[in-house]
């Protein structure tokens, strides 16, 4: 079983229990017995629910130890005898809804000294709703207001003015300034969100510092990997718009309008001014060019450079990013040139 040390064993649950609140059909298997918590599937033991969801694992299915299984049905013949068949047609979802269930305290960060009686340093002239919580060292300034439920961790700092909604974290050794938080929002340890754009009036005598004047706008629900960093607005807004997921260390630029529901994944940095529709996906390590708008529902493979629009819902990588399909013929063509010259 896993280790309990961080988070919590979870109650036990019977198959039929997990089968109805994450919408599966119990294909095999015993209702009654009890799941005591989850694993993967070539780490599961006994008494424990994994899931298949990625066909790459599947050679890990047949040795599995699992006591249940959420699949798709068309992997049910391959379950061992052993193991009860869940049937999902999202399993990385169901198995996501069951987590959420037996493992509550792992969907948002703990803080880093419980009920702690020692608090930070809060300005009088904050305002602070009942139940908010902030740790040693934390700092609060003028005018600044958080609503209850949140948790500022130990060493972050908010900055003069800034609203921070309801049950959001704010980690260790985060800041925040020049920023309208909304409800919910998840900022993970490191991440500086509010700092001046990088805008500068470049002259053959030097580089004169623009004031940067505009704020940061995060929408509910959004949550900031470990070391993110946003910078607030030049004459305009900088937003993130709600349900975004960002990963460690993305950059964002100043006046960027980052849509709803963007995944963004580690270490991809969008420069001044680009707009990001509703759904936009940006696979890791990759760069979107100032100016640029990137459609609905788009997605950018890791590891490319957008340099012009992308249309919405289609699929683009390489550097410079192009549609997928036109980049692939182009790898496989230079790849036959390759082995052309080198057969020479």
């Amino acid at each position: 079983m896993r280790d309990t040390r961080f988070i919590p064993a979870p109650p036990p649950m019977r198959v039929s229990e997990i089968a109805e609140l994450v919408g599966a059909t119990l294909m095999r298997g015993d209702p009654n017995a009890f799941i005591l918590g989850a694993a993967p599937l070539e780490a599961a033991g006994e008494g424990e629910i994994s899931f298949l969801d990625n066909p790459k694992y599947v050679r890990y299915l047949a040795n599995t130890r699992a006591a249940a299984c959420l699949c798709q049905g068309r992997y049910a013949d391959r379950v061992p005898a052993h193991a009860a068949i869940l049937e999902t047609t999202e399993p990385y979802r169901s198995y996501s809804t069951y987590l959420a269930r037996a493992y509550p305290s792992a969907l948002r960060p703990p803080g880093f000294f419980g009920n702690s009686k020692l608090a930070g340093i809060v300005h009088p002239e904050a305002r602070l709703e009942d139940g908010v919580r902030i740790e040693p060292g934390a700092i609060v300034g003028a005018r600044a207001e958080i609503g209850r439920g949140t948790v500022v961790a130990a060493n972050a700092v908010v900055g003069e003015g800034v609203a921070i909604g309801r049950d959001c974290f704010i980690g260790a050794n985060a800041s925040i300034q020049f920023a309208l938080i909304g409800n919910r929002v998840i900022i993970h340890p490191g991440v500086v969100v509010g700092h001046d754009g990088f805008g500068f009036a470049m002259g053959p005598n030097g580089h004169t510092k623009v004031a940067q004047i505009g704020r940061v706008i995060v929408q509910d629900d959004v949550e900031m990997g470990a070391n993110t960093a946003i910078e607030r607005g030049a004459n305009r807004d900088t937003v993130v718009g709600e349900g975004t997921k960002l990963g460690s260390q993305v950059q964002i630029g100043h006046n960027v309008e980052v849509g709803r529901h963007c995944i963004l994944v580690s270490q991809v940095g969008i420069a001044g001014s680009a707009r990001l529709g509703d759904f936009v996906v940006i696979g890791g390590q990759s760069g979107v060019n100032g100016h640029v708008h990137i459609g609905d529902g788009a997605r950018i493979a890791a590891v490319s450079v957008v340099h012009n629009d992308v249309p919405p819902g289609s699929r683009w990588g390489g550097v410079p990013a192009r549609p997928v399909k036109e980049w692939f013929r182009e790898m496989i063509a230079l790849r036959k040139l390759a082995l052309r010259d080198r057969d020479v």
